[in-house]
């Protein structure tokens, strides 16, 4: 093996390491800035449509567990349907409040909405480096706004109290105790997001077609390429053959 060679593997080997170690510190890095309580649509939360989401909670303390979580929802656009997915080891209460305006879903007066949801340990808590995910059915959510400031409060079992109330500004630093905020996309044909979910589906199609497309015409170029070397070397050996032919019947 040539000394350029070795040099080259080596530092590749150190670069890969390096790379894996910087990797590390921005994840870890990233998981202590973001360690607050969230809110994670799945799919998508369209306006005017429904949404399933699921409220984020790590515990942030080495000494003490998550007992209790309340999440208060906005009264300048309530929601009419908020129903909370059972979750093992927590009970879990729905307060609503009455409306000022009554909402309209489905043809129905709505003269209140949900106020705050609260989850309290059951037999289970979030234990120091541990998060738990508390899933919503929220609906119909609002058309003129695009997000929704959910503020969250997180207590201990030291009595320590968390107040994730502080609403994010645009521009500006993330605050210290951020109010969790629910980013809503543009309203889909069927309020549902069918509509998005379909077209993404058919863009899947698309693009697995092209993408075994190209993998075909790739193995085939190769194929080619291959089968062209082998003439070659065929001939090669044809022509090597010949000339050796000729020289024996010349002796």
């Amino acid at each position: 093996m040539s000394v350029s060679r070795t040099f080259s593997r080596t530092f590749l080997a150190r670069a890969a390491v390096a790379g894996g170690v910087a990797a590390s510190s921005v994840l870890l890095l990233a998981g202590t800035a973001s360690a607050h309580v969230s809110v994670q649509p799945v799919g998508q939360a369209a306006k005017g449509g429904y949404a399933t989401v699921n409220v984020k909670v790590p515990n942030e303390r080495d000494n003490a567990s998550t007992v209790k979580v309340e999440v208060n929802f906005p009264t300048d656009h309530p929601l009419a349907s908020v129903m909370p997915q059972p979750v093992p080891g927590w009970k879990v209460e729905v307060t609503k409040a009455k409306l000022a305006k009554p909402l309209e879903l489905h043809g129905k007066k709505i003269d209140q909405a949900v106020a705050k949801v609260t989850w309290t340990a059951d037999g289970s808590k979030i234990g120091p480096g541990q998060f738990q995910q508390f899933p919503l059915s929220l609906g119909q959510l609002p058309e003129d706004t695009d997000s929704l400031v959910l503020k969250a409060i997180q207590t201990y079992d030291n009595n320590e109290v968390v107040r994730w109330i502080e609403e994010p500004k645009e521009g500006a630093a993330e605050p210290e105790s951020p109010a969790p905020v629910l980013k809503l996309s543009a309203a889909s044909d069927d309020h549902h997001g069918g509509a998005a979910a379909d077209k993404a589906d058919d863009k899947a199609g698309h693009d697995t077609k092209d993408g075994a497309h190209e993998a075909a015409a790739d193995t085939t170029d190769t194929a080619a390429r291959v089968l062209g070397v082998v003439g070659i070397l065929v001939g090669i050996a044809g022509i090597a053959f010949g000339v050796l032919a000729g020289r024996r019947r010349s002796a």
